[in-house]
């Protein structure tokens, strides 16, 4: 038996006093344990239930609650207490006999009613005397009930990843007659949903997204959540087709599309889609989940809001990311890392004003590896904030041997504001290197303005008052609202290439003289990346545009270059014919 039961009162009401029967049971027999005065009821509200039992497995006394669960007259001292369970419940009948006669503790379990199981916890008072306490199974669920909310979601009360392991593991494919398929659905921008409107709003979100997900599939279609914003759906087809398990993934990236209502905010969140179909290039149940992970890693890398069906080439990109990730760890250490100078020019009159500095990995055996290859894969492991402050602690020391007319611009990833110690690196490399504080530009992507604003913009104003200046990378390509323009300090727009070395349609000249005039009118200077022809050149200095760079210019110049290009006055002041 528990010897210590809980000395409790009962939720929101007075503390449990002994009834008649309880009293006079203790003026026969000496003091009741005072455990049974608080022993937990069997329904809310109910009291504390227990017996005395004799040696002759007689009831001494017990309180009304306790006989009227067990049908037992508690008038009755002669009655067997063990003859009346016996046949109530004839299965337990030896397990009974063997605990009211041992003098050591044991529990047994009894179903009292088809919804009510309880434990009869038995323990020796002395030779003669047994302590019989009726405990309540605290869910009140039986066996099968119990087996049942184990394998449930409690938030969303879809299936959880318990259930979907018993599926998996019971699962056969019927000789490859029917196809399976295992669907990694993961919510895109849900994070944006915690961090500005609670989790409180979070969590309803993702019970309105379970209703939704489970209309989208069938009804015969397995759904899960695996915790967090992730959710799996299995799919079988008995037509031997993997065109319906496209009809779900579809309907599914539609359907969590669409504007959610919660607590009167409107959300807009969506969804991407990973697939594994057994049977296809996933041979076996084992590897289904794996594969979807990789088909919804996929569906991430080509924007969010789509779906991706695992292909092979999926598995060695991914061991190629893995490897790329471990030589990443160790790239500082072995000094693989480099970087490189695009200059800047003012329109005008095509002087070099700065230059921007972008970073190069040379890989010991991969040889020159991209920044769209590894700089992902740094912000997704962290690495950034490490390979972030390298770049910013090169840049300055090579901008300070430059004459004193001469910026920098360093590229800053979202990653690297969420780590508290960025403005003092910022401080460290300027105080290190010499440089003066307006000789440093931070160019930051409009990505960084969404995650907790108002920390970044703190951010910002303790970067603004050292005199760094602060340009915003790739204007128009992100998520940045005319709003941040003006709250946040900032004092170059840097419009994207893709405006400028497209098509040269009448929108999209409007959009740049737009984005001109709107840095005009905000008092910030812009600058057009991408410029690679001579009428490219012309039509943004006749447009108002202040600054440019691009191949037309030069290409990104070695460290060692810069020197040269810089002493060379032909280079000094770029001539552009008009």
């Amino acid at each position: 038996m528990n010897s210590n039961l809980p000395l409790e009162k009962e939720a929101g009401g007075s503390e449990l006093h002994p009834s008649d029967n309880e009293v006079s049971a203790s003026q026969q027999h000496g003091t009741v344990p005072s455990q049974l005065a608080n022993a937990e009821p069997l329904q809310h509200g109910a009291m504390a239930t227990y017996a005395l039992v004799d040696g002759e497995a007689s009831i001494i006394s017990a309180n009304p609650e306790f006989s009227r669960l067990l049908d037992i007259d508690a008038e009755c001292s002669q009655l067997s207490f063990l003859e009346k369970l016996e046949q109530r419940y004839p299965e337990n009948a030896n397990e009974l006999a063997s605990a009211l006669s041992d003098t050591n503790s044991s529990t047994i379990e009894l179903q009292i009613t088809s919804n009510e199981h309880c434990r009869l916890n038995i323990a020796a008072i002395d030779s003669d005397r047994r302590l019989v306490v009726l405990e309540p199974i605290k869910s009140g669920h039986s066996e099968i009930e119990h087996v049942k909310l184990s394998l449930i979601d409690p938030l969303t009360q879809l299936g959880n990843r318990r259930q979907l392991d018993i599926f998996l593991e019971s699962w056969q494919s019927a000789d490859g007659k029917q196809v399976a398929a295992l669907m990694l659905m993961d919510l895109d921008r849900f994070k944006i949903v915690n961090d500005t409107l609670g989790h409180g709003i979070g969590d309803t979100l993702l019970k309105v997204v379970a209703q939704r997900a489970r209309r989208a599939i069938r009804d015969d279609d397995l759904i899960v959540r695996l915790g967090g914003d992730e959710f799996v759906i299995v799919h079988t087809n008995k037509d031997q087709s993997s065109g319906s398990v496209e009809k779900v993934a579809k309907r599914l990236v539609e359907m969590i599309s669409r504007p959610f209502l919660v607590d009167g905010h409107q959300i807009g969140i969506g969804t991407s889609v990973g697939i594994a179909v057994l049977g296809d290039e996933t041979k076996n149940v084992a590897d289904l989940m794996r594969h979807a992970d990789l088909a919804l890693y996929e569906s991430k890398s080509k924007g969010r809001g789509t779906y991706s069906f695992f292909e092979q080439t999926m598995e060695q990109n991914a061991l190629r990311r893995r490897d790329l990730e471990t030589s990443l760890r160790r790239a500082i250490g072995l000094k693989q890392f480099s970087l490189v100078y695009q200059p800047q020019v003012q329109l005008s009159q095509g002087v070099v004003t700065g230059f921007e500095a972008l970073i190069r990995w040379n890989h010991e055996t991969l040889g020159l590896i991209s920044p769209m290859d590894f700089i992902p894969l740094a912000e997704e492991t962290g690495q950034i904030v490490s390979i972030g402050e390298w770049v910013l602690n090169t840049a300055c020391k090579e901008a300070v041997k430059w004459p004193e007319h001469l910026n920098v611009a360093v590229n800053v990833s979202p990653v690297q504001f969420e780590s508290e110690s960025f403005v003092n690196s910022i401080q460290d490399a300027l105080t290190i290197s010499g440089l003066q504080p307006n000789r440093l530009e931070i160019e930051i992507t409009e990505s960084v303005l969404i995650n907790n604003p108002e920390a970044v913009f703190k951010q910002l104003e303790k970067i603004k008052e050292m005199g760094v200046s602060i340009a915003m990378d790739d204007f128009g390509t992100g998520y940045s609202s005319l709003s941040n323009l003006s709250n946040f300090p900032l004092s170059k727009i840097k419009i994207d290439q893709s405006f400028v070395r497209g098509e040269q349609t009448e929108k999209s000249r409007a959009l740049v003289n737009a984005i001109i005039a709107l840095g005009v009118n905000l008092g910030m200077d812009t600058l057009a990346e991408g410029v690679e022809t001579q009428d490219q050149y012309m039509q943004l200095a006749n447009d108002g545009c202040k600054a440019a760079q691009g191949y037309l210019i030069s290409k990104p110049l070695q460290a060692a270059s810069i020197e040269k290009f810089i002493s060379d006055q032909s280079f000094n002041s770029v001539k552009i014919d008009p």
